[in-house]
């Protein structure tokens, strides 16, 4: 009776689950570090709302004071931050976002080829969508290109490890090359992005020609500028 009485205790469920996070890499002097956050924001309101944030610490160096200053500069602009990298754990307060450790940075580095022991299914190097891409959707293809028969509405997000194709309007926002293809492109039928990015470099609506709103156009990098010309 007395173990029939015992109530079962329930295991905690576990998930795993994987976002895309920036990676913000500070500079002194901070100050002016910090203004162009505010030109990013400026360019694009609400860009960094919501989003997952991590400082790397490693190019400064900054006490436990400076620190807490620079998550507090960042929190007025309404960027939380989920962990820090690069630091001596010392420097850190309890209050303070954890030390993260084992983040994998967005680079394909080439590897000698290994022969495979078994036959296996290749993933796939491209991802096709049918529908268009309705505002507040989020599409993540890190493994190659991304193209889209329809839309993508605005408030809606493509990421790519390559390329995005859109045979339709842009109204929202493209980043392709987030692991590192720079030679990545993004093509669209009808530009009318909120942000274009290719390899961490980006654009947002208010730098893109106004000569070129409304009409086909294709982006890609020519050294460290993104480049936005007419797709004839």
């Amino acid at each position: 009776m007395e173990a029939a009485a015992k109530v079962q205790r329930q295991m905690v469920r576990l998930r795993g689950r994987s976002y895309v996070a920036f990676v913000f890499v500070p500079t002194v002097p901070i100050q002016d570090w910090l203004q162009e956050i505010d030109a990013t924001i400026a360019r694009s309101p609400g860009f960094f709302a919501g989003r997952p944030v991590v400082i790397d610490l490693s190019s400064v160096d900054l006490s436990q004071a400076g620190i807490g200053h620079l998550l507090t500069s960042l929190q007025d602009r309404n960027i939380r931050v989920l962990g820090i990298e690069g630091v001596d754990e010392a420097r850190l307060t309890p209050s303070m976002p954890p030390l993260l450790s084992g983040g994998r940075s967005c680079v394909v580095e080439p590897t000698a080829p290994k022969k495979p022991e078994a036959k296996v299914e290749p993933k796939p190097t491209s991802l096709l969508l049918e529908t268009p891409v309705r505002s507040g959707q989020t599409v993540i293809f890190p493994e190659g290109d991304v193209t889209i028969l329809g839309s993508v509405g605005s408030g809606a997000e493509v990421v790519a490890g390559g390329s995005i194709h859109i045979y339709g309007a842009l109204r929202g926002r493209a980043m392709a090359g987030v692991n590192g293809h720079t030679s990545a492109r993004i093509y669209c039928q009808k530009i009318e992005a909120e942000l274009l990015a290719i390899d961490g470099f980006y654009q947002t609506a208010d730098d893109i020609d106004a000569a070129l709103r409304g009409k086909p156009a294709q982006a890609w990098l020519q050294g460290n500028t993104m480049r936005i010309t007419a797709l004839n």
